[in-house]
């Protein structure tokens, strides 16, 4: 049993109210049971209780033994002095504040249904992935829809939160951060956080500026990257090489490390030289691409924006001085949409939230457009037989799986919550 399952009973007096006792025997009448407010310090503030014939305000602290105040040393902290009542699932030893007056301490276990102790036990036994793996699909739809829809919002305010601090960061140069962002995910996981580094190497007005030529935009890429040092035969290489270095000596930029670019394991389509060579294009096509993405209202019109190819030579090359079969280096329709998902919503998001504009619904039904990502944690889920048709569903179950299963947070799950009173 962990406290959590406590936390819950209390919260939502889930036991007998009508004969509840310390362990002294003094009668106790719950008038507020606290704020849960899931920070340092007690677990329920400002709760009031009539225990005995006094009526006291103040905290109430949860354990599941008694001694556990001990084990956290919470007599040492003053936190703890305005603690008005104990409760625990088990009672081992009496407790004391620092002036030796004894706390009170109710007994849970003497007073919550055996059913529903069981439920939770039940739930919270070992599986081979997550908990209620095998109740899932049993879960009213009213509810896991509800839900769902917390988790997306849950997760878009985690992805936003990285977002509105660079935008504070560069006194809210939009089109800076979407720069940085979209970087960031034309880069991948293998490449993300390199391409994330290039691009705050690189001063956004310098992008404004040269985004009216291509190569030259291509060149401070490929060149902060660190692609561009040494010789080589190759004539377009040689270009850009010498493109780099008049805008290096131009803004006067500072050197910077780069982890090496990673290849191994990658499709060539996927190769850092097309990924960087693709967005040279897509900044020198749009100018003003942030105001194109805020005003875009459908995934057509987004898809339309990023349908973008790579600069000519890389038409018959994946890496500098190896020619290959010619074939045009297009943004796929798969890879946008791993775009709007990772960069596009987030960002929408984040800056609707900086303007103060309403856009829930927006977000969710551009989602819902977009089939859903293809991985483990979805194919678990899709075998314990949870629907998953579009991305707006792969989303909030993967915030379910990172942020409540991993962590076995079943009594702050809507789900667990509703598999213990079923």
């Amino acid at each position: 049993m962990k406290e959590d399952f406590l936390h819950y009973l209390w919260q939502f007096k889930k036991f007998d109210l009508l004969n509840l006792h310390t362990t002294k025997g003094e009668k106790i009448e719950i008038l507020n049971s606290g704020q849960y407010l899931q920070q340092a310090g007690p677990d329920f503030f400002n709760a009031q209780l009539i225990i005995g014939t006094q009526k006291w305000a103040g905290n109430v602290e949860i354990h599941l033994k008694s001694s556990d105040w001990y084990v956290h040393n919470h007599e040492r902290d003053a936190a703890y002095e305005n603690v008005v009542l104990h409760v625990v699932w088990e009672h081992d030893t009496e407790i004391f504040r620092k002036d030796n007056t004894e706390i009170p301490v109710l007994q849970l276990k003497d007073y919550t249904d055996k059913n529903l102790v069981d439920s939770y036990r039940s739930l919270t036994a070992p599986k081979t992935w997550i908990y209620c793996e095998k109740e899932l699909a049993t879960v009213n739809s009213f509810v896991f829809a509800n839900w769902k829809e917390r988790l997306f919002f849950e997760r878009l305010e985690r992805k936003s939160l990285p977002i509105l601090e660079l935008a504070k960061e560069t006194s809210n140069d939009w089109e800076a951060v979407l720069f940085c962002f979209l970087a960031k995910n034309f880069g991948l996981n293998t490449n993300g956080e390199i391409f994330y580094k290039i691009a705050r190497s690189i001063p956004f007005s310098v992008i404004r500026k040269e985004g009216f030529e291509a190569e030259n935009l291509e060149a401070l890429f490929m060149g902060r990257a660190g692609v561009l040092k040494g010789d080589k035969e190759d004539v377009y290489y040689k270009d850009l090489q010498a493109r780099y270095n008049y805008l290096f000596t131009k803004y006067r930029f500072e050197e910077v490390y780069i982890n090496e670019l990673q290849f191994f394991k990658l499709r060539p389509d996927n190769f850092p030289t097309i990924r960087l060579s693709q967005l040279a294009q897509l900044y020198h096509l749009h100018q003003n691409l942030f105001s194109k993405i805020i005003e875009a209202d459908s995934l057509k019109s987004i898809h339309d924006i990023l349908r973008i190819q790579a600069g000519d030579y890389w038409q018959t090359h994946y890496q500098f001085d190896k020619e290959s079969t010619r074939k045009r280096k297009t943004l796929s329709s798969s890879f946008i949409d791993l775009l709007v998902i990772n960069t596009v919503i987030p960002f929408k998001f984040a800056y609707n939230k900086y303007v103060g504009k309403e856009s829930d619904e927006e977000m969710i039904t551009l989602l819902q457009e977009i089939a859903p990502e293809k991985n483990a944690v979805i194919d678990k889920f899709r075998y314990y037989k949870v629907p998953v048709e579009s991305a707006y569903d792969s989303q909030s179950l993967l915030q379910l799986r990172n942020e409540y299963c991993a962590y076995k947070k079943c009594m702050q799950c809507a789900l667990g919550l509703e598999l213990i009173k079923s």
